[in-house]
C-alpha cells in the first residue's frame, strides 16, 4: 500500500518556522492502528488523513500516541494540500470530524482562515498544581478542554520552562500559558507531554479557548495573536460567539510517499 505524503508548515509563510503538520490523503480509511502507527513513524505534533466524500471531506488527526478530537494547524495544512498540491477548484472546503464537527476553511488574501467551534473556558481551582508544574504561579487559570492558565505580561511567557513529567500528571490534554502581547494583542504557549508534544509550536485548536477569553478581557471580536516557542507563528482570530475564525498562511516543505 502506498499513501501519498505531505509536510506543510502552517501559520507560517516560510519554511522551518510555524507548525509542521503530515497530510495523508486517503482513497478509503485505513486501519485506525496504522494510522496512530504513521503518525508516531512521522514523529511530528500532528498527522492528518482525510477521505473526500462527496461534496465535503472527513478528517481525522492523530498525535505520535493519541488521536484527537479538534486540531487546528494540521486542518489549516490539509486545506493547502487540497487547494495547492492536489488542485482541488473549490471556495470553501467542509470537513467533517470524527465527533460529527463541521469545519470550514476558506482561502482569502493570502490566509487559510477556518471556523471552528469556540470553547468557552470556565473558572478552575487548581492554581497549586499549576503553579508547581510550570514553576510560576499564574493569575488567572480556566480551562475547556485544555488548561489556561493566564499572566501579567510576554516576558512571563517567555520564561516559563515548564516541568514536562508534573505536566503529564495533571488532570489536562494541554497547559496553555497566555498574556497580553507587547506588539499582538495576546500570546502563549502550549504543553501537551502527554500527548507526546512537550511543547507545541503553534496551536489553532488552542485558539478555541483563548480567542473567546481575550475577546471578553479586551472587549474587542478581531484578534492578532503570537505563539511564541521557538518557531513561533501568527494568527488572525475573529471572535463570533459559539465560533471563532482562525487565521494563518502555509507553505509547503515536502512532498513524498509512504509505503507499507
Amino acid at each position: 500500500m502506498k499513501i501519498p505524503l505531505y509536510q506543510v508548515d502552517a501559520f507560517t509563510s516560510k519554511i522551518f518556522s510555524g507548525n509542521p503538520a503530515a497530510v495523508c490523503p486517503l482513497e478509503k480509511w485505513i486501519n485506525d492502528d496504522v494510522m496512530q502507527n504513521i503518525a508516531q513513524e512521522n514523529n511530528l505534533s500532528e498527522t492528518a488523513f482525510f477521505v473526500k466524500s462527496k461534496n465535503q471531506f472527513d478528517i481525522r488527526w492523530f498525535t505520535p500516541v493519541a488521536e484527537l478530537d479538534l486540531a487546528g494547524h494540521p486542518t489549516l495544512a490539509t486545506a493547502h494540500v487540497i487547494l495547492k498540491e492536489m488542485k482541488v477548484n473549490i471556495k470553501k472546503i467542509i470537513f467533517k470530524t470524527k465527533i460529527n464537527d463541521t469545519l470550514s476553511v476558506t482561502y482569502e488574501n493570502d490566509l487559510y482562515l477556518m471556523d471552528f467551534p469556540s470553547r468557552n473556558p470556565k473558572i478552575e481551582n487548581d492554581l497549586d498544581n499549576i503553579a508547581d508544574a510550570l514553576g510560576k504561579r499564574p493569575k488567572e487559570l480556566y480551562r475547556h478542554r485544555d488548561a489556561l492558565a493566564v499572566f501579567d505580561n510576554e516576558e512571563e511567557i517567555k520564561n516559563i520552562t515548564p516541568n514536562m513529567e508534573k505536566i503529564k500528571c495533571l488532570d489536562y490534554a494541554a497547559v496553555i500559558i497566555t498574556a497580553p502581547g507587547n506588539k499582538v494583542d495576546f500570546v502563549s504557549r502550549n504543553f501537551a507531554p502527554k500527548l507526546g508534544i512537550p511543547e507545541d509550536p503553534v496551536t489553532g485548536s488552542a485558539h478555541c479557548e483563548l480567542v473567546p477569553y481575550w475577546s471578553r478581557i479586551l472587549k474587542k471580536k478581531k484578534l492578532i495573536a503570537n505563539q511564541i516557542s521557538k518557531r513561533g507563528g501568527k494568527l488572525y482570530c475573529v471572535y463570533n460567539n459559539d465560533r471563532v475564525i482562525i487565521g494563518g498562511k502555509a507553505v509547503t516543505f515536502l512532498r513524498g510517499e509512504i509505503e507499507i
